[in-house]
């Protein structure tokens, strides 16, 4: 079966962001490479070399990637066109991911029990990502 992967664009906090990410979901990079260890970075500024050409970090049966758009390419526009959906397997869980995500970030509707058999919250995180956090109570 295919699989579906989340691949963000961040204008040059790559890293910070990943760095969020891994604390609050835990694990380990798949892969973290700048710039500057490919072939064809030469003509690129040093800032640019240390920049995220790619990044993965996987999160429960998904791999989320990201890189920092280069320099000759459009910047980042973020919006409100998309929202990332975390299945947590516990009320527990659910709390400590919408927690962390909440930090530096925006609460925009609280985590708690809704009338669709679900401890539901969303959260836009610092870096202007909008997060959903779920945990479907058992029948």
């Amino acid at each position: 079966m295919a699989t579906l992967n989340t691949y963000l664009n961040f204008n040059g906090n790559t890293e910070q962001a990943f760095d969020f990410y891994k604390a609050v979901f835990g694990g380990e990079f798949l892969v973290l490479q700048r710039y500057g260890e490919v072939e064809g970075a030469e003509g690129m500024s040093e800032e640019e070399k240390n920049k995220i050409m790619h990044v993965s970090l996987p999160i429960a049966n998904t791999v989320l990637m990201g890189t920092d758009m280069p320099a000759s390419m459009p910047k980042v526009l973020f919006g409100t066109n998309i929202s990332l959906s975390i299945g947590a397997e516990s009320e527990e869980e659910a709390k400590l991911i919408f927690d962390g995500l909440a930090v530096g970030g925006k609460i925009t509707m609280p985590l708690e029990k809704t009338f669709w058999g679900a401890f539901f919250g969303m959260v836009t995180d610092q870096f202007g990502l909008h997060w959903m956090v779920n945990y479907d109570y058992p029948d």
